[in-house]
């Protein structure tokens, strides 16, 4: 039986999925994502992800023949690397960078250009290389090249330097995604001769490496394919047509709206354009829907009935943004609970599902989301979300996906590239809760 492996690099977790050539789901290993808060500074656990890899490989290929693996991670990192490896540890985004801000922001090339929007920590890739030129220039100069972070992983996999757009595009200030093409930042710094040729995210940049094919037991012909961003990789299965919009749901709550115009986008409101696979501009806004949703259900997420919704609804209690202080269309708001507070578990997390669908709709709106939205990611597992997000917009069609990780579809897609797994979606029913849409008015105009 031949099989994909899709390494799916989350900010929370790690993932690897084993799917077969139908798309079907053989097995899945999970380990947490924690940062390191040793050496220079906080960075990711590269060798402990390499490591666990590794051995779930191994473990892997005695249950398939694997004919590629397919990385796909989250944004706004990148490492450096030379012949040896990492020069210097892979920073995580949420750590605030050392140099003074102002100097970057005399960088930064404008958001017309970029359609990055400025944010906070080391969001914005480009400030965490340029601090890295600063602070460690002697470490900088010894790199070779500047590998987002899915490519990095396919480097060590298959010996192959690449870059790709949609890590790329992804908020970096290091693309013009109009034009296609480096932005001014690029050219500034000098950072043209480090980035690797540009391929397509189902590229095959090479074959396993020798030393991991007899380390794993998977076969020495084994493909190494580029990779791509996560929440691009959501996308990819919607870009033919007449797109919907999509929200793809994870410790980031992602909406894209794939065809429509960047006019729009304003970057105070921590909206930008993501850059697809096929190099097209995504207007999109975001917000840490997932880390969020863990701060208001607190330590013990509960089940509950559509009727603890009811009651926050009833009582007036409202979740009001932010409660992850990284990014999002209220960065450097503090959250708040307005209103008696929910009394158990199950109206924690009622209140906290309750608030990701107002945020959620908040988002399409302001992108100006058609009538159709496909709901991907770990909230299809939430079973009032997507109908909540129906009753908040009526008269429109909320689809939710039976694959409750659209990276890992995505990933499966450019080992199969023109292919498109028989993935089922279901049009979710609008949740019935007396007083919502005044409720939803009400929740708006406290924003204000």
């Amino acid at each position: 039986m031949s099989a994909v492996v899709v390494l799916d690099i989350g900010k929370t977790n790690a993932k690897l999925a084993l799917i077969d050539d139908d798309g079907t789901l053989l097995a899945e290993r999970r380990c947490p994502n924690a940062p390191l808060r040793d050496g220079p500074y906080p960075h990711h656990d590269t060798e402990g992800i390499w490591t666990w890899m590794l051995t779930t490989l191994a473990e892997f290929a005695g249950m398939a023949h694997v004919d590629a693996i397919v990385p796909v991670t989250h944004g706004a990192t990148a490492a450096l690397v030379d012949d040896a490896g990492l020069v210097l540890p892979v920073p995580d985004y949420e750590h605030e960078p050392a140099a003074a801000l102002a100097e970057y922001l005399a960088l930064r090339p404008s958001f017309a250009e970029t359609r990055s929007p400025r944010l906070p920590a080391g969001l914005n890739l480009g400030r965490q290389l340029a601090w890295l030129a600063q602070a460690y220039p002697a470490a900088f100069d010894r790199a070779r090249h500047i590998l987002l972070y899915p490519q990095y992983w396919a480097s060590r996999l298959c010996g192959v330097a690449a870059g790709e757009v949609t890590s790329l595009g992804c908020h970096t200030d290091l693309w013009d995604p109009q034009r296609q093409r480096y932005s001014t930042l690029v050219e500034r710094m000098g950072w043209q001769p480090l980035l690797p040729p540009l391929r397509q995210a189902w590229d095959t940049l090479g074959t396993l490496l020798p030393t991991l094919a007899a380390q794993t037991g998977l076969p020495a012909s084994c493909r190494i394919v580029c990779g791509i961003h996560d929440s691009n990789a959501s996308l990819l299965r919607h870009l033919g047509g007449d797109p919907p919009a999509v929200l793809s749901t994870g410790t980031w709550v992602i909406a894209a709206a794939p065809g429509r115009a960047l006019d729009g986008l304003r970057e105070e409101a921590d909206m930008l354009a993501n850059t697809s696979a096929l190099g097209q501009p995504v207007p999109c806004m975001r917000f840490m829907g997932g880390r969020e949703f863990a701060e208001l259900a607190g330590a013990r997420p509960a089940a509950y009935p559509a009727a603890a919704l009811q009651r926050i609804v009833c009582s007036g209690t409202y979740a009001l943004p932010g409660f992850a202080g990284a990014g999002g269309p209220f960065a450097g708001r503090r959250g708040s609970i307005v209103g008696p507070a929910p009394v158990n578990d199950a109206e924690r997390s009622a209140l906290a599902t309750l608030y990701v669908a107002l945020m959620s709709d908040y988002c399409l709106d302001a992108l100006g989301a058609g009538d159709d939205v496909v709901v991907e990611g770990s909230f299809t597992n939430n079973p009032c979300f997507a109908p909540l997000l129906a009753a908040l917009r009526p008269g429109r069609r909320i689809a939710v996906t039976d694959d409750a990780s659209g990276t890992t579809c995505g990933g499966w897609m450019l080992a199969h590239w023109g292919r498109v797994p028989p993935v089922q979606a279901s049009v979710a029913q609008p949740l019935a809760l007396e007083g919502l849409a005044a409720y939803r008015l009400a929740w708006l105009a406290r924003l204000a």
